[in-house]
């Protein structure tokens, strides 16, 4: 009879930042690596307004990848706090993952993020991500656009999507990594706190239905959450919008886009959390909530 399975001599932890403009599809790879859905994804700029850490744990490595919010020109105190965190956990990564868009031309933003993690003195890698859309010769082209950044690093093609080359890009982030104990339980896939998870898998649902400046105005705070062994999740959730008219937006005609945002977050917590949910959603007017401390604070925001 064999005995158990002795530990690892030696096993690496660490935390690689995840930057990138809006749209990069840093969250689709995020979950990709975690094997679980630990950040939303949507095709909206703002998808991503914290710091979510998806954790991907193997027997002698644990990865924690930061996935920060997307990185842009500061419009207002909210987005002035999500650029603020992507410039402190820039600092505080033991290496950056900078993830492009192929389908993309390298722009602006891309070259101010190559200069913002120059500065940062921080180990670095490039991964090109949706190169499963792309044609070889685009994908050479995307290649050499990423080599041109300045970037002292390794250079991976990768889909998020579909999970080619993701491994090889694992591999490589695992030996960037210092030497030392996990930092996380071997079971966690992530530290948001749980009523941040929620509010977010709602919000995912809004963006996924709304459109033009809309998903930039609405945020998701829960209220009361209560759930027994034996009964459903009860959740009660607010989605604050800014003006009279978004309200009347996300409400729609005889309530139907209310309802159907409601369905579809019911069905996809429940999914997650592998129990039933019943949701009680409520479109509520807060006017320039992004301009309001306290309530950002309460968000989890910055």
């Amino acid at each position: 009879m064999s005995g158990p399975v002795p530990p690892p001599a030696e096993t690496r932890s660490g935390f690689v930042a995840l930057a990138g403009r809006p749209n990069a599809g840093k969250s689709t790879l995020v979950n990709s690596v975690v094997g679980d859905k630990v950040a939303i994804v949507s095709d909206k700029p703002q998808t991503t307004r914290r710091e979510v850490r998806g954790i991907a744990t193997r027997p002698d490595w644990q990865l924690v990848l930061v996935d920060l919010p997307g990185v842009q020109r500061p419009r207002d105190p909210m987005t002035e706090r999500m650029q603020h965190s992507v410039e402190r956990a820039l600092g505080d990564a033991d290496a950056v993952l900078f993830v492009l868009n192929g389908e993309q031309q390298v722009g602006k933003g891309d070259r101010f993020i190559a200069r913002a993690i120059r500065a940062a003195r921080v180990k670095a890698v490039v991964a090109v991500n949706k190169v499963d859309r792309l044609s070889r010769q685009r994908t050479i082209e995307a290649l050499m656009a990423a080599e041109g950044l300045g970037i002292e690093g390794e250079i991976f093609p990768v889909s998020a999507r579909t999970g080619a080359g993701v491994p090889e890009l694992v591999e490589h982030l695992v030996t960037l990594l210092p030497v030392g104990p996990f930092l996380y339980p071997a079971e966690d896939v992530t530290d948001l706190p749980e009523r941040v998870h929620l509010a977010e898998l709602i919000r995912e649902q809004v963006l996924l239905r709304t459109r033009d400046e809309l998903p930039h105005a609405v945020e998701v705070e829960l209220g009361e959450v209560v759930g027994r062994e034996d009964g459903p999740l009860e959740i009660e959730a607010y989605l604050w919008a800014e003006g009279e008219s978004q309200k009347a937006i996300l409400i729609g005609a005889g309530g139907r886009m209310v309802k159907a945002i409601g369905t579809a977050a019911r069905k996809e917590l429940q999914s997650t959390f592998g129990r039933r949910v019943h949701l009680d959603l409520r479109v509520r007017v807060r006017k320039a909530w992004r301009k309001d401390d306290a309530l950002l604070d309460r968000l989890g925001i910055g």
